[in-house]
């Protein structure tokens, strides 16, 4: 045997490399990518189905209607009617035995119902025993800058700011709510709202529900969830229109009822939320009367089944009611939201039981509703327009540009009429308020508004992809320094930055420059608007006094009683 022979079993051929696995590896990642996408489909599923709402049928409708009690002013010797609120922090018992932290107006949650004639001078003194400043806005009123109770007339705590006015505008519904800037949403969200009713001799004279309570209810609608004892505030995924609360209450009524004694009942609507958009109607489809908008009465009555009101929007209608019968007015799903997304993350699907109707076994019989109410609803023609101005609605600003205090956006010549386009293009509803004015819609998306829109507006609903025009008229006062305010009134928007300010000026007179708050004092004198006030300035309101830390809701802690009757109080603690 050679030596250079090898046995065959000393050296084994060697092995050939393993081929890599390639199919394996697909494999692994098809597997890893089927479960992540299941994984996803499973949670954009349980968005989308906990996303919809719906409260009806889930609850018995058990706690009587509160009823904002009438403020009582006094009356000066010429004739000024003047309110006293307060704002102040509290604790209301919205469920049995819990209490829930809150702010109310002369009481632990809401206000009382100011009421006031066209004609008649109005003094308020605000006071604010709050920890941080706030204001007092006057929503669907004209009357000077100064007076109007934007972010440029915030109260200091401890502070009152006291404006006046004198009322010159038709009978409607209105209301009042803090409007601080950046802080505005919090505010109202707490319970920082009230009613302010006009009255005037032409609809004295009209043969309308008027017994405020009895059977021409106000009806202030809000949606709320609870975290423990507390409100909560915070938005949902997906929730870009602010926050959305999974049930409604009424005057601060959870599940209420009212027993009804009238044939015809007039609800003053008013949508207080900060960001739900409400289509009211009833659950058995019933038709119902239009007869006034945002700024007051319609020329003639407009029968209907639905209405859709945005926040701060306000309607008043009146039902007619059978003996014995139960109705529920109900919030109906929307489909002018946008897409399905919007409308399903954003509210637009949910359906909500509001107010539970209860007839008596006999009722008083009502006058029918005149065919006429008032001869004109005294709104501006936008054929007399002076200017044209357009105003593109997103969530990072109007006109791409965000809320800058001391900027004056706009400027609009006293005693003039202009033409204002309002446009959504943003993927998501919005709305609009314009301060200190009640305009006319001209056109929605090129056509003649239905007739929910043909009344005295101060809020339209935007959706998006609508175009709207509106005639406004400016009569004044002139004030170049103290700026008005247009904004979105979805409050987180607002808060955001989807606010712009306007002056009033004489003809050929230029804007001023908005006054320096140093961070926003209160102002004692709202004829200087740049002062800060101090309890020296608060002479004429007298002591604060104390104000007990808890309240019982009526309708709360004492389910099945009737509220107490208008005009005394109902659970709201004085203080």
């Amino acid at each position: 045997m050679s030596h250079d022979a090898v046995p065959a079993w000393g050296n084994p051929t060697a092995a050939a490399p393993r081929p890599f696995r390639w199919k394996r590896l697909v494999l692994l990642l098809v597997a890893l990518v089927t479960v992540a996408a299941m994984a996803i489909g499973a949670l954009l599923y349980w968005l989308w189905t906990d996303a919809k709402v719906s409260t009806v049928g889930k609850a018995p409708f058990d706690n009587a209607l509160a009823i904002p009690p009438l403020a009582e002013p006094t009356v000066e010797k010429d004739g000024t009617r003047v309110f006293d609120l307060r704002m102040q922090a509290g604790e209301t018992e919205f469920r049995d035995g819990v209490r829930t932290p809150t702010w109310g107006f002369n009481g632990s949650y809401l206000g009382p119902t100011l009421r006031a004639k066209r004609g008649e001078k109005v003094r308020v003194r605000v006071s604010n025993t709050l920890d941080e400043p706030s204001t007092v806005h006057w929503h669907g009123m004209h009357l000077p800058a100064r007076m109007d109770g934007g972010p440029h007339q915030m109260v200091a705590p401890g502070a009152t700011w006291t404006p006046h006015w004198k009322v010159d505008q038709p009978a409607a519904t209105l209301w009042y709510h803090p409007h601080p800037h950046g802080r505005t949403e919090d505010h109202v969200r707490r319970g920082l709202a009230g009613l302010f009713l006009l009255d005037d001799d032409t609809s004295g004279r009209l043969p309308l529900p008027r017994r405020y309570g009895v059977d021409d209810l106000p009806v202030v609608v809000q949606d709320v969830r609870f975290d423990g004892s507390r409100l909560a505030g915070d938005r949902g995924l997906m929730q870009n229109v602010g926050f959305l609360g999974d049930r409604t209450m009424v005057n601060g009524t959870l599940r209420p009822y009212r027993k009804v004694q009238d044939e015809l009942m007039r609800l003053r609507l008013l949508n207080a939320s900060t960001a739900r958009t409400y289509a009211f109607g009833f659950a058995d489809e019933r038709d119902f009367a239009l007869i006034g908008t945002d700024g007051g009465l319609l020329q003639q009555p407009a029968r209907m089944d639905r209405i859709q009101l945005s926040p701060g929007e306000r309607a008043e209608i009146v039902v007619r009611m059978k003996p014995g019968e139960r109705v529920m007015l109900r919030s109906f799903p929307q489909r002018n939201y946008g897409d399905r997304g919007q409308r399903r993350f954003n509210g637009g699907d949910d359906t909500f039981d509001v107010l539970e109707l209860r007839a008596a076994e006999r009722l008083r019989p009502s006058p029918e509703l005149p065919g006429t109410l008032v001869a004109a609803p005294e709104l501006p023609d936008g054929e007399q327009a002076v200017k044209a101005r357009h105003f593109d609605l997103k969530r990072s600003g109007i006109n791409g540009r965000a809320m800058d205090m001391g900027r004056i956006d706009e400027t609009v010549t006293r005693g003039t009429t202009e033409v204002w386009t309002i446009r959504n293009t943003d993927g998501m509803p919005h709305n609009f308020h314009v301060h200190d004015v009640q305009f006319r819609v001209m056109e929605v998306n090129g056509k003649t508004p239905p007739p929910e829109l043909r009344g005295r507006k101060d809020t339209v609903f935007v959706p998006h992809g609508v175009t709207m025009k509106l005639a406004l008229r400016f009569t004044g006062p002139a004030d170049p320094d103290v700026p008005y305010m247009y904004h979105c009134h979805l409050l987180y928007h607002e808060d955001e930055g989807m606010m712009g300010q306007f002056v009033v000026v004489e003809k050929g007179r230029p804007a001023g420059s908005p006054p320096d708050h140093e961070g926003h004092g209160g102002h004692g004198d709202p004829d200087s608007p740049g002062r800060h006030s101090s309890h020296a300035d608060q002479d004429d309101h007298g002591s604060h006094g104390g104000h007990r830390s808890h309240s019982t809701h009526p309708g709360h802690g004492d389910h099945g009683k009737e509220p107490a009757p208008a005009g005394q109080a109902h659970g709201h603690e004085a203080g």
